[in-house]
């Protein structure tokens, strides 16, 4: 059958050979498609970027490591499309656990360059009053007991290792389930972060200690989560609450994929939505918000899906 029929397909070797010779210009190797999650995250680093220029100027340390996250993710977007091999795809991916987690460590000093004022925990716990009545950490503190204090506060460490296992098991599974999941959670995390620098606030555990006349009891968990808390938290990340909405997001997306995953995390995941109020670091509000933002995701996630099945 004459070739003419049925030509070389672009990008295959016959196709780029033949072009060579006739000197046509290559089409680019895959065509520069954003996912949302690299939308809604950088969305946030351009901003923040933006504000740091204004507080503190374009050559500022910190004004200068938010202009590394946007051009080190333009290089990585820039050789997915550049290289065939599924690992330029992945080191791409990878990126976005790294910079969550330096963004995450940074904001403190971040807000404190571009937020002017106080932080907003007042106004926090005044629209709390307003949907509810009360702060419901304040209301549990007749509830509180040893026994239930230890297996909430092993549910809120449960966390970090929940995010990371997810991360990895995902990392290393199929390319496009990988998109799929990464494209939800770091939306989740641009969003969230830009949540911190607008209405930063430190937490009722922190804003409201005076308030508070029942001390926590447990054990070993209690203690644990304790510290983690103390020396991990930035002290600004509180609205909206990503404990809630991303370990939200992290389930339902174990229901569509992983039911075992759903199965083993959901009582734990439940337990740690709790934890949240019960242990005094989120307000009602944001764990609302939190909840609404994980919702919107995951819908997100599933029309992104179906349109590129």
């Amino acid at each position: 059958m004459p070739p003419e029929i049925f030509p070389p397909q672009e990008n295959s070797p016959s196709f780029r050979a033949e072009s060579a010779k006739r000197k046509i210009p290559l089409p680019p190797l895959h065509p520069l498609r954003l996912l949302p999650h690299e939308l809604f995250f950088h969305l946030f680093v351009l901003i923040t970027w933006l504000r740091l220029v204004r507080a503190s100027g374009l050559t500022s340390p910190l004004s200068l490591v938010y202009a590394s996250f946007l051009f080190i993710a333009a290089l990585l977007i820039y050789l997915s499309t550049r290289v065939t091999h599924q690992w330029a795809w992945r080191l791409r991916l990878l990126y976005y656990p790294i910079v969550m987690n330096v963004a995450y460590m940074n904001l403190a000093p971040v807000v404190a360059k571009i937020h002017r004022g106080p932080l907003l925990d007042s106004a926090l716990l005044h629209i709390d009053s307003l949907l509810i009545g009360q702060n419901l950490s304040l209301g549990l503190e007749s509830h509180m007991y040893p026994l239930l204090t230890e297996v909430l506060s092993f549910c809120y460490m449960l966390y970090i290792p929940y995010l990371v296992f997810s991360m990895l098991w995902y990392f290393f599974g199929s390319l496009p389930l990988l998109k799929r999941f990464y494209l939800g959670l770091f939306t989740l995390y641009g969003i969230g972060f830009l949540g911190y620098t607008f209405v930063p606030a430190a937490g009722p555990y922190l804003a409201m200690t005076h308030d508070f006349h029942v001390p926590f009891t447990g054990w070993y968990f209690t203690k644990w989560n304790a510290a983690m808390v103390r020396y991990g938290s930035n002290g600004v990340d509180v609205f909206p609450s990503l404990h809630c909405a991303v370990s939200a997001y992290m389930l339902f997306f174990d229901r569509w994929y992983k039911k075992w995953r759903f199965r083993l995390y959901a009582v734990p995941c439940v337990g740690l939505w709790f934890s949240t109020i019960y242990l005094r670091y989120h307000y009602f509000i944001d764990v609302l918000v939190g909840f609404a933002l994980s919702a919107v995701v995951l819908w997100m996630t599933r029309r992104w899906e179906l349109s590129h099945d």
